[in-house]
């Protein structure tokens, strides 16, 4: 039964309900809604909110289970850090616990201001732009730089922010096939002239590999192109200082818009981009996501400040996140796990990457395997589609700075017996 049915079948096709159909009140729930969410957990699809009782770590409290948390975005342990905490509990006192307004209104804090030159810094850039979220900052930046008589390319991996945001921009539509320069270089010659912007993940977040940054910037200065990379995944785990895959590469000034979050290495909330000046200046003007918006909680530019002073101050969180990352390969691959992902190069994976993806195939599979681990005390949730393809379902398992060796170790062994045993049922 396609959507058409199901609401034809429910009275609620055209403007008013079926004759033949009780009209049901919104207390009553949707019976459209109903059916397909019926399907969805027929479907093993179904997603649902797990609740964390107290601070994010490598260890959390879920349903008064203390649980090993392996499938967070906190990768270098500073979301429960007391600095942090003592960062946003100061911010908020000294401003307040929202901004108020909008940016461009009255929003903008002298918070803000510093947090955006510390960015800036970090990313080797001449201005930064902050942002309340990393959807809200994708779907600004593409929409501001695309051309409305223009060409946006994406890379078929990349994050749904940056799929919404090409979707809005007005611009032709071009998805290249994923990691695949060669493919840009021969759409961009196709069409001549047009202005073009190219936008990819640095880190892709299901999958963990690289993006080939040194040979996108070639094609897009080739051709006239801007390249937007979003490092949501890449700031604090790749490149000197942390600072990122497009610093790793050697590329700093030589992208376009570098986009971060702060609510995953930086332990706080919000994004950013950086860029410069006159880009950034652009987007004060042309990204609806900031003119329309309210200004990030001061809380949380208090919280992302005080990451980056441990981000600098210890240097060695990015070196034992990757320490990490390398032991969990090794341990899975060890235990017979097979950690090549359908698509992927595996030359561009970074073995120093906190994403590690497992697949399991199907989705029954996959989630018989989160429950297993859930049941022994390991939070690892299982990804189905739409976030990955069908037949690729996966425990995105990831590390953290501060997880335990001899613990991470032992919890790999175990992820990958319930894989054999979910797979085999």
């Amino acid at each position: 039964m396609n959507a058409d049915d199901e609401v034809a079948r429910a009275g609620l096709a055209g403007d008013r309900p079926a004759a033949t159909a009780p009209v049901a009140r919104p207390g009553d729930g949707d019976p459209v809604l109903r059916a397909r969410l019926d399907a969805l957990r027929d479907d093993g699809l179904l997603r649902t909110l797990r609740t964390v009782e107290g601070a994010v770590g490598p260890r959390i409290r879920v349903d008064g289970r203390e649980l090993l948390h392996l499938c967070g975005n906190d990768y270098l342990g500073l979301a429960g850090h007391p600095a942090v905490r003592e960062g946003a509990a100061a911010a908020a006192l000294a401003y307040g616990g929202g901004a108020g307004s909008s940016r461009l209104v009255a929003g903008t804090l002298t918070i803000h201001r510093e947090l955006e030159a510390r960015l800036a810094d970090l990313k080797g850039t001449g201005s930064a732009l902050l942002f309340g979220a990393g959807f809200l900052a994708n779907l600004g930046v593409v929409t501001a730089l695309a051309d409305k008589g223009g060409v946006v390319l994406s890379d078929a991996l990349n994050h749904a922010s940056i799929v919404d945001g090409v979707r809005l921009s007005g611009a032709e539509r071009v998805v290249y096939r994923h990691a695949d320069p060669e493919h840009v270089d021969h759409e961009l010659r196709a069409r001549p002239g047009r202005p073009a912007l190219v936008v990819t993940d640095g880190v892709f977040s299901m999958d963990g590999d690289v993006a080939p940054l040194r040979e996108l910037v070639a094609v897009c200065r080739r051709h006239g192109a801007r390249l937007v990379v979003d490092e949501a995944h890449a700031t604090g785990c790749l490149g000197p200082r942390g600072a990122g895959s497009v610093a790793a590469a050697g590329l700093e000034g030589e992208v376009d818009a570098v986009v971060g979050t702060l609510g995953k290495a930086l332990g706080s909330s919000g994004a950013y981009v950086a860029a410069h000046p006159d880009v950034v200046a652009w987007l004060v003007n042309r990204a609806r996501t900031v003119i329309f918006s309210t200004a990030p909680a001061p809380a949380t530019a208090g919280a992302a400040l005080a990451a980056l002073d441990v981000l600098a101050a210890e240097p060695e969180r990015t070196a034992r996140l990757r320490d990490r990352a390398v032991l969990a390969r090794e341990t899975l691959a060890g235990a017979g796990v097979d950690l090549s992902v359908p698509g992927i190069d595996p030359a561009a994976v970074d073995p120093g990457s906190p994403i590690v993806p497992v697949v399991v195939g199907e989705a029954a599979a996959t989630m018989a395997a989160t429950a297993e681990l859930l049941d022994d005390g390991i939070l690892l949730q299982g990804i189905r589609p739409p976030t990955v393809a069908a037949g690729t379902c996966r425990l995105r398992l990831t590390v953290c700075a501060d997880h335990d060796p001899d613990e991470l170790r032992a919890a790999c062994l175990r992820v990958a017996a319930a894989v054999r045993r979910a797979v085999a049922a």
